[in-house]
């Protein structure tokens, strides 16, 4: 589709309707509009004008006038995804939330809040502290994602195997559509069928279908106690298949379980030097219980570590207080980082299998390793089948060739995922870095769904256009 420029006159209308200070078109202060975490030269694009509007109103504004005239809206929040959903492919314009980071509301009595998509994630359990509530729907990158960017991606992360991701949590939005029109959806209601459910429509469609404006999210009671448990194994096969006998054997349901193979632990021990036993460990599992009474999350850490050791796991270590938590999580966190310093032009993948099936993946991961001769570390949600395998970019190799390897060992890792029943993305999203392997995975009936329900919303394809899939 074409789509038509930014002119002058749009620009002096675009300021009518924001405010002259929220209009940036100046190419040095845009530019880190272009990209999120992806490799900005490879998927990097720049907008011809960034807005920062402060109201669900002014942005309902922009949208009409972007429908009218045929230009490209993407909505942008603190671009820290890893697919390429927040780029503007299309130019235009970026409608960034960050002004849009206010805390409407905390309703103890509904264990509800009310916020603004500009809010960044971590600020939520900070204000809860001392309220004993909290946030579950927690994603990895905490520190940095704002909560709009969480709900356009559905994000997850490492306490999904007990309290689930950020959908869940999400009982009401305020969306503008992309033809400018402010609707409510769902609400501070537990329950509710009526009709469609529209707001979990929204929820992981990655901009695409609207911008969030208001978010409804639901609160828990904090848990007062945690123990991490650290369980060594000589190899993959043997920590993946103890993790389904925690849940049926142990009959308990951990808040984590993160899986890291040794190249992942080793290079992330490094990074921080860090002295973990890793060196006899083929991979190694990280097991966290919470709950509220010590005793029974003393007990069920206890049953977890000795399964584990019954298991053949050659050496369980508790985490029972904040500070050995605290480290031994951080290896956790720091891989990605730590692989940078490795090499810093790296393909970070998401992909999802049944749990049963990760052992499976490995030898495909060792193939592509040795084929293709670059490193590719395997780290990620072991409770829940998401790993993130990642490409690392052999620092002999030139460029070109890079470019080239991870094309087509991307192309290997996604088939053999198929292959085991599994698909592209558990949380990072699709974007337009994988766009193009929909088709491998998805039937063609359901992509066709997919662009019907594009279409409905978005008859002129200007919200985020690129993404997920292109319109026929």
């Amino acid at each position: 589709m074409k789509y038509n420029p930014v002119t002058e006159e749009i620009l002096a209308e675009l300021r009518e309707i924001v405010g002259e200070k929220n209009v940036m078109t100046d190419e040095e202060k845009i530019e880190a509009y272009s990209h999120d975490e992806t490799p900005a030269e490879q998927y990097g694009h720049m907008p011809e004008v960034v807005l920062t509007p402060n109201t669900a109103e002014e942005i309902a504004a922009v949208m009409k006038l972007a429908n009218r005239e045929l230009i490209p809206v993407t909505p942008s929040g603190a671009r820290s995804g890893l697919s390429g959903g927040a780029i503007p492919d299309h130019g235009g314009i970026v409608v960034s939330v960050e002004n849009m980071d206010e805390v409407i509301e905390i309703d103890y009595d509904n264990l509800m809040m009310v916020l603004e998509p500009g809010v960044i994630t971590n600020s939520v359990n900070e204000m809860l502290e001392e309220s004993g509530l909290f946030f579950a729907g927690y994603p990895m990158s905490v520190e940095t994602c704002f909560l709009g960017g969480n709900i356009a991606e559905n994000a997850g992360g490492g306490k999904a195997v007990k309290y689930g991701v950020t959908g869940r949590y999400v009982m009401g939005l305020e969306v503008v559509t992309p033809t400018g029109d402010i609707v409510q959806l769902g609400g501070k209601r537990v329950k509710d069928v009526t009709g469609y459910d529209l707001k979990q429509l929204i929820v992981g469609s990655e901009g695409t279908l609207g911008i969030v404006t208001k978010a409804i999210i639901k609160l828990l009671p904090k848990p007062t106690q945690r123990v991490g448990l650290l369980a060594l194994f000589k190899d993959e096969a043997t920590a993946i298949s103890t993790v389904p006998k925690i849940m049926t054997e142990g009959r308990i349901i951990p808040t984590s379980i993160e899986f890291m193979d040794k190249l992942s632990v080793k290079t992330s021990c490094e990074y921080l030097n860090e002295h973990l036993p890793y060196q006899e460990a083929g991979a190694m599992l990280l097991i966290e219980v919470d709950g509220n009474k010590e005793d029974v999350v003393n007990a069920d850490s206890e049953t977890i570590g000795e399964l584990c050791l019954d298991n053949d796991a050659i050496e369980v270590y508790v985490a029972d207080n904040h500070t050995t938590r605290e480290r031994i999580w951080s290896v956790r966190r720091n891989i990605a980082e730590a692989f940078k310093v490795v090499s810093p032009h790296q393909s970070l993948e998401d992909i999802v299998v049944p749990t049963a099936n990760i052992p499976k993946l490995m030898p495909y991961l060792d193939e592509i390793s040795e084929k293709y001769e670059i490193k590719v570390p395997c780290y990620g949600h072991a409770g829940d089948g998401n790993l993130h395998a990642t490409l690392v970019k052999n620092p002999d190799h030139s460029m070109e060739k890079w470019f080239e390897i991870e094309e087509k060992a991307l192309e290997d890792l996604y088939r053999a995922t198929k292959e085991l029943g599994g698909t592209l993305s558990g949380e990072h999203g699709i974007g337009s870095k994988r766009k193009k392997y929909m088709e491998m995975m998805l039937d063609p009936a359901e992509l066709n769904l997919m662009r019907g329900i594009k279409k409905a919303f978005d008859p002129n394809n200007i919200m985020n256009p690129g993404k997920i899939f292109d319109l026929e």
